[in-house]
């Protein structure tokens, strides 16, 4: 088979069988043009043409262009993926890339902002009317308070949020469902929110915008990234560093490592563990500021 024709099939399968996130299959997309542009200039055109140390050649190649080692781990996943796929169905005798392993990536530790600056961004909103004020601090307080994803932000219906069960229900990677707890402190947000939310355009949306649409991932990046400029100076000022934040503040307060992951969506409690680097991180650096034997 065409190694183009079995890219085309494998990205069909991951976005109607595997039903990955729209996001994610536009990575593997991408990572397999790529990685198809390389066959092409090489002339390896049918998937039995592609060999261990072709796949080794190119990943060579990204490293020598610069790309970073978790960018090149990414598309090592995505080629994985096709090969394993392929290797499947038969359409080819053995896996080319089953025995490549991933270049070493030194994990970088996510940044955190602090819950007196998201109560400092909600004085700034009390200038702002009260229907865009109340539209910008849900926003703040789900990301923050129930440590969601922009898109499953963006995803919420009016159906999802329960606020007698004090529950909403979230659509994670994969269109997995789970049910996030919605804190005491959150409900009053929320009502003011709902108290002010006009008829939206689908009719279904929990969060719109001024014209009655659904939010979307860049509108909200706007705002997050507008607001945390204004009271904090950490590098990056994206809807993420909310999430990261959320489960960092909560395994500072002592919450069990396997309900953060619930709470989170993870699929592995390793990506959870990241967050506790984070807290003894944190731990060390107060140590440091404060205690009279550092």
């Amino acid at each position: 088979m065409e190694v183009a024709k079995a890219i085309n099939e494998f990205i069909e399968y991951t976005r109607k069988v595997k039903r990955y996130s729209d996001n994610t299959v536009k990575s593997y997309k991408k990572d397999l043009e790529d990685f198809l542009k390389f066959c092409r200039i090489h002339s390896k055109l049918e998937l039995e043409d592609i060999s261990e140390k072709l796949i080794k050649n190119y990943i060579m190649q990204l490293n020598e262009a610069g790309l970073e080692t978790i960018s090149i781990s990414r598309k090592l996943a995505s080629m994985r993926g096709l090969f394993k796929y392929s290797y499947m169905n038969e359409y080819i005798s053995s896996n080319p890339a089953s025995m490549i392993s991933n270049p070493k990536v030194k994990r970088k530790l996510p940044e955190v902002t602090t819950t007196s600056s998201i109560l400092e961004i909600y004085k700034i909103l009390s200038y702002l009317d009260p229907e865009e004020r109340f539209r910008i601090q849900i926003i703040f307080e789900l990301l923050y308070g129930c440590a969601l994803r922009v898109d499953e932000l963006c995803r919420l219906n009016l159906k999802d949020l329960d606020l007698n069960s004090k529950v909403i229900r979230v659509r994670g990677k994969g269109n997995k469902i789970r049910i996030v707890p919605v804190g005491s402190q959150s409900i009053p947000i929320i009502k003011q929110y709902l108290s002010f939310r006009r008829p939206t355009v689908d009719g279904d949306s929990l969060i719109s915008n001024n014209k009655g649409n659904r939010i979307y991932s860049r509108y909200v990046y706007r705002i997050v990234n507008k607001y945390l400029s204004q009271v904090t100076e950490i590098a990056k000022k994206s809807p993420h560093i909310l999430r990261h934040s959320a489960a960092t503040h909560m395994l500072d307060n002592g919450a069990d490592l396997r309900a953060v992951k619930e709470i989170l969506g993870h699929e592995n409690l390793s990506t959870t563990q990241i967050y506790t680097h984070v807290s003894i991180e944190r731990l060390k650096s107060t140590y440091k500021k404060s205690h009279p034997k550092s």
